[in-house]
């Protein structure tokens, strides 16, 4: 199975001990290598620059097993970058400087063309809500009609509400973005936080509710600790409740596992399992991306 995941790669400054690690992160691109890393044939679509730091990003990723083809290059422009700091309770905080990475001007990029026709043959097409917000109403649009073309060859489209306000002019344009991706999507990964912020009840069954109704059929709401409510309407909690280390990539976490047990063939449910395991894995170690171990 063939996965492509769209959005914008962002270096990483985490704090460690009294100074700072470089890294990288961002929420597709933590999906991605996840599902790299899980033996599922993966490509990440998005542009980078051709400065020393994205040459750096696109060698590691390859490292990861993840297909670099689509990142595409934007010499007058850069990665972003943003900083993560926690709490004592592992909640994570960011600081972000963004404004001109390369990844805003991906869908004007030479070779999205070609890019597009590769990524419209994938099994599976993942993007977010913030995957939205980085692009102008013109790049939306586009991404859109993608996820057209892959729902026109029998393929299946993930989409993630993850919900950032200050990408955002105000909540009405990520609500309408939202819905229009949602009735895009066969698989829906909305947050019920998120979904709260942006004006839904706090009740994981209406919640689920808007997503169906929008054509959303197979939609599982995150419930942070709670676990996930599943399609069916049952809840799946995690196996166990951890202190975490680091929040940071736990949802992204959840979705490479829910997503790469349902290419698979597993049910909602044994997927959902799939996502807890891994988002648990990932909330006891720091960083988005913590290294692979044995």
């Amino acid at each position: 199975m063939r996965a492509v995941l769209v959005g914008e790669a962002m270096l990483e400054l985490a704090q460690h001990g009294a100074g700072w690690q470089l890294a990288y992160g961002g929420d597709t691109l933590n999906t991605a290598i996840h599902l790299a890393r899980a033996g599922i044939d993966t490509a990440y679509l998005t542009a980078l620059g051709t400065d020393p730091f994205s040459l750096d990003l696109t060698a590691r990723w390859a490292a990861e097993g993840l297909d670099t083809a689509l990142v595409l290059a934007d010499p007058a422009r850069h990665p972003g970058l943003y900083a993560i700091t926690c709490d004592e309770s592992g909640e994570r905080s960011f600081t972000y400087w963004r404004g001109e990475s390369a990844a805003r001007r991906l869908f004007v990029c030479p070779g999205i063309a070609a890019a597009c026709d590769r990524a419209a043959r994938a099994d599976l097409l993942g993007f977010s809500l913030i995957s939205l917000a980085i692009l102008p109403e013109a790049g939306r649009e586009a991404l859109f009609d993608l996820a057209r073309r892959v729902r026109a060859r029998g393929g299946m489209v993930a989409f993630d509400g993850n919900y950032r306000p200050r990408l955002w002019p105000d909540p009405a344009m990520a609500r309408a973005a939202r819905d229009a991706a949602i009735a895009l999507a066969t698989i829906g990964l909305p947050t019920r936080e998120d979904e709260v912020m942006l004006g839904a009840p706090d009740d994981p069954e209406a919640i689920a509710a808007h997503w169906q109704e929008l054509g959303c059929g197979e939609t599982v709401v995150k419930l942070g600790a709670d676990g996930c409510r599943l399609p069916d309407g049952s809840v799946c909690a995690p196996a166990a409740v951890l202190a975490p280390v680091d929040t940071s990539g736990a949802g992204d976490a959840f979705n490479a596992g829910y997503l790469a047990a349902r290419l698979r063939g597993a049910t909602p449910a044994s997927a959902a399992r799939e996502g807890h395991a891994l988002a648990g894995w990932t909330i006891m170690r720091r960083g988005a991306i913590p290294a692979r171990e044995d």
